[in-house]
């Protein structure tokens, strides 16, 4: 490392430089093979007739196949650890979107009606988007009936995925679904300029007990938000499990069966402008929605600067590399072996 630096030279990958530790392996393999091997040669022939039955051995042939092929290991290893030396100066402007997912953490989102429940499915599909959302601040509120902030707007997609896997409807006190409340987080949690880089993602299965979701997704219109909306659940829905154990049931006595409301969900995304997408057949939904809609929005300028651009340099140690590897098989190791017995 310490002759790579002083000859100028970086490594991208430096954790590659343990393949290095094959090279000597070999070295030690290769030399004892090669006096095995002469130790069976002579001890099937007799010293005199060595050079009449194994062609005569060309000096120091054989130990030079074995140090072209061990150099041309090691050039390979090299190689792969990424080699650069000089760089460019690039100018580089990064971008990002500011999203707040609104998620449903109500007593019907635990109805098993997706093969799994559809709390479960709405974090898996938010977990699948975190790799497409370079350079986005992602917020995370809970709701029922009430809303809660769970994470703030940040870029750390994987500490906000430890916060998602602990939503649960435990932690709300006030049952119910209230989109409104939902929304009027995600609102305030804006700092109050141009919508044109910030977007909602409500994640619910439909059922609005306080009615004044649309009220609030004209109010997020009027800001330039848009509400995009996943739908999760089925129409022909499930019965509610109690953690105790049996089902919900309602005032007349009757197991509840909650079914996906997307005529409510649907109304909200076309008043603000946003887009509805519904989990039922779709593996990806979350995701399309995002490539559909919210990626294509213009993102706010979050960092603007010098990229430093490598010149990779990986060719010449795998070319050397190479050469030695095909010399080593190519150079003759004896000389044609003798068929008569001379006159």
């Amino acid at each position: 490392m310490t002759l790579l630096a002083l000859l100028g030279f970086e490594l991208l990958r430096p954790v590659d430089l343990a393949w290095l530790l094959v090279v000597p392996a070999v070295a030690v393999l290769g030399v004892r093979g090669l006096r095995l091997s002469d130790a069976e040669a002579r001890a099937m022939v007799a010293p005199s007739r060595l050079e009449r039955f194994f062609g005569g051995l060309v000096p120091g042939a054989t130990r030079l196949r074995l140090g072209l092929a061990v150099a041309g290991l090691a050039l390979l290893a090299l190689a792969v650890t990424g080699p650069v030396r000089g760089f460019t100066l690039r100018e580089v402007e990064r971008k990002g979107l500011d999203l707040i997912v609104a998620l449903d953490a109500s007593k019907s989102m635990l109805v098993p009606d997706l093969g799994r429940t559809r709390l479960e499915e709405a974090k898996r599909q938010v977990k699948a988007l975190f790799p497409r959302l370079q350079g986005d601040r992602v917020a995370l509120i809970s709701f029922s009936g009430e809303a809660r902030r769970i994470a703030p707007l940040t870029r750390d997609h994987t500490t906000l995925g430890w916060f998602l896997d602990g939503v649960d409807p435990g932690d709300h006190a006030l049952g119910g679904t209230d989109l409104a409340a939902a929304l009027q987080e995600a609102l305030d949690l804006f700092d109050g300029r141009s919508g044109s880089h910030e977007a909602i993602v409500l994640i619910t299965d439909g059922e609005d007990h306080g009615g004044r979701g649309l009220e609030l997704a004209e109010e997020a219109s009027r800001r330039g938000i848009a509400v995009h909306v996943l739908g999760v659940g089925t129409e022909l829905g499930g019965k509610i499990p109690r953690p105790d154990g049996g089902w919900v049931v309602g005032p007349d006595g009757a197991e509840v069966v909650s079914r996906l409301v997307p005529d409510t969900l649907e109304a909200i995304a076309r008043v603000s402008g946003g887009r509805y997408r519904g989990t039922e057949g779709s593996v990806l939904a979350l995701e399309r929605l995002y490539e559909e809609s919210i990626g294509t929005m213009e993102g706010r300028t979050y960092d603007r600067g010098l990229e430093r651009i490598p010149h990779d340099r990986f060719q010449w140690p795998l070319v050397l590399g190479l050469v030695c590897l095909i010399t080593s098989l190519a150079l003759r190791a004896h000389r044609p072996l003798l068929t008569e017995e001379p006159a």
